[in-house]
């Protein structure tokens, strides 16, 4: 070989070498242009760098990347994005959460909740992925709202309750999980529904509503709206399941009266039905050792909360109606073992008894009435008696109740006698509680049952109590007198059980109560 021969060899390889190379760069960006719809840019030109896996958008087809979607979304954002802020949106943890929420909204588009010239809300969206998701499924006006503002996706709504726009400004509203993270989510559904106009669709998600109570209370707490479709789904990251609820706003105002009641009958909607069908059986015969019976009876009581959801309540009540001592049923029973589902609960002793009164100033979250439960605001006598089969006497205190209008039946006698105010229980009732309450009670108001109920039936008071624990007096078995009946009540067994048949045909989860 030639000495000539060696550099010329050299010169070939070299020339060879960067045509190979320039072939590579010529396909690259033929390919990046094809598939991306327009040039290499500086973040994606690496002539090394593999390319990343198209992501696909939900619920289309034929294969179409969701790169040209986010694309055409992002730039339809203008220069209000900063570099920054794109960078985040196109991170994994955000483009998980909006592919989630871009799923949701494909499927409401396709039932025709939703369109992309739908004028769009996302309520408490903190971070904007729900308008991000819009956005990017075609919806161009969305608009996001939160505490806090964050450009150019969200604006800041101070605490929800105002919200910065005019009744009847969106055809869809996204509340998400807002209503879950709030303690008292009534205000928030109310102002949420006046930014919607009529006819048109909200949609909630939520880890309640599942049951048919946890349901209609939630569809109380929008006025003028309807459920018109609910169903399961997955949540973002499928360990639990969310409940998806569209609603859609009828024309004109629902109004409800001060007192929640437009008159004195309420309806028994299917969720209390519900209710009641899974409620213990009433005891039908007499029970020849009452306070065996009764008391054993207890065990098998369902309460509401261990039936039902009872998340979206507007306040949470217990009224203790005949509460005496503070450890008699509210610090004993109530505070220790009803299922309150974490929620706080209003508490209002209603006790005649002074006996009892000093220790109430003592009891923080009580609010005692110092009268006695009747049908009307009136003066009466009080008595206090210490019958020997009572079964609260050996606690140093016989029962009090209201003395007979013309003084003692002839029943039971006391001269411990003095004048009391007497209350009249269903209008407070019903100045106190509203339908959209959780409304529990207790009532042991020795004999005055028989007054206090058919009031609360006449009134339509009735219709606000969710639970009932009754005491129903009648003239039992006496435990000290075998084959003797108590001679202080004068109503029979089978009064007692007409009471609470009728409380539960009426809707009411009444339990036997000792």
């Amino acid at each position: 070989m030639t000495p000539t021969a060696k550099p010329n060899l050299v010169r070939n390889l070299v020339v060879r070498a960067l045509l190979f190379f320039a072939s590579i760069f010529l396909l690259r960006f033929v390919y990046v242009v094809t598939v991306y719809g327009g040039s290499c840019t500086a973040g994606d030109y690496c002539l090394f760098s593999p390319l990343a896996e198209p992501l696909t958008v939900a619920g289309t087809t034929g294969g179409t990347s969701a790169s040209a979607a986010v694309a055409s979304a992002h730039a339809g954002l203008g220069s209000s994005a900063t570099p920054a802020v794109r960078a985040i949106w196109t991170s994994r943890e955000w483009r998980k959460a909006v592919e989630f929420y871009s799923a949701v909204f494909h499927d409401l588009v396709a039932e025709g909740f939703l369109s992309p010239a739908s004028k769009s809300l996302c309520v408490d969206a903190p971070a904007g992925y729900e308008v991000l998701a819009l956005k990017e499924i075609g919806v161009a006006d969305a608009t996001g709202v939160a505490r806090k503002s964050a450009p150019p996706l969200v604006v800041a709504g101070g605490n929800l309750l105002h919200l910065p726009f005019k009744n009847g400004t969106f055809d869809f509203v996204f509340a998400g999980q807002s209503l879950d993270r709030r303690k008292q989510p009534a205000d928030l559904a109310a102002e949420i529904a006046r930014t919607l106009r009529p006819h048109w669709f909200l949609v909630v998600l939520t880890a309640s509503g599942g049951d048919a109570y946890s349901l209609h209370t939630l569809a109380k707490l929008f006025p003028g709206c309807v459920v018109v479709r609910s169903r399961e789904i997955n949540s973002s990251d499928s360990s639990k399941s969310l409940r998806e609820i569209v609603f859609q706003k009828q024309e004109g105002t629902h109004i409800v009266s001060a007192d929640g009641n437009s008159d004195t009958k309420c309806p028994i909607p299917e969720h209390k039905l519900q209710i009641l069908q899974s409620a213990e059986p009433l005891i039908e015969e007499e029970p020849l050792k009452p306070w065996i019976t009764f008391k054993s009876n207890i065990q098998n009581v369902k309460y509401l909360p261990s039936i039902a959801d009872i998340s979206f309540k507007q306040r949470y009540i217990y009224v203790d109606v005949g509460a005496r001592s503070y450890g008699s049923s509210i610090g004993s029973w109530f505070r220790k073992r009803y299922p309150k589902q974490n929620h706080t609960f209003e508490i209002y002793a209603i006790e005649a008894d002074r006996a009892f009164h000093k220790e109430y100033a003592t009891k923080k979250g009580v609010n005692l009435l110092p009268y006695a439960a009747w049908v009307r605001n009136e003066t009466l006598s009080f008595e206090i008696n210490h019958d020997p089969d009572n079964h609260d006497v050996g606690k140093g205190r016989g029962m009090g109740r209201i003395r007979p209008t013309g003084g003692s039946d002839g029943r039971v006698t006391s001269d411990d006698v003095h004048p009391i105010q007497g209350l009249d229980f269903a209008a407070w009732l019903k100045k106190t509680a509203t339908e959209r309450d959780y409304v529990v009670m207790k009532m042991d108001v020795e004999g005055t049952e028989f007054d206090l109920v058919p009031r609360l039936f006449k009134t339509g008071a009735i219709c606000l109590i969710d639970e009932l624990f009754l005491e129903c007096h009648y003239n039992r078995w006496q435990k000290c007198c075998p084959g003797q009946r108590s001679p202080k009540y004068p109503n029979a067994y089978q009064e007692c059980l007409n009471l609470f048949t009728s409380l539960r045909n009426a809707g009411v989860l009444v339990h036997q109560w000792w």
